[in-house]
């Protein structure tokens, strides 16, 4: 739900009891928003946009098995110089 500043001052109550029943609630101001979330929301977010690390994003990747990564002997093409 959107709720214009003055409105959600006067509910905050109500604002945050949404937020934490019904989802995020949107509060907005001159045209420009911020929005209310609950603790536990915010917590799963922030978790799920953690960046990894180099070694984590290496063990994330997918397996390799059944790939054959056995180099080509076959010879190469003739190029002139």
């Amino acid at each position: 739900m959107t709720w214009q500043l003055a409105d959600a001052k006067n509910k905050l109550s109500e604002v945050v009891r949404l937020a934490l029943e019904k989802g995020p609630q949107r509060i907005t101001r001159r045209g420009e928003a911020v929005v209310v979330v609950s603790a536990r929301e915010f917590d799963e977010l922030a978790r799920k946009s953690k960046k990894k690390n180099f070694i984590e994003f290496l063990l994330s990747a997918p397996s390799f098995d059944g790939v054959n990564l056995e180099r080509d002997k076959s010879p190469m093409r003739k190029v002139r110089f």
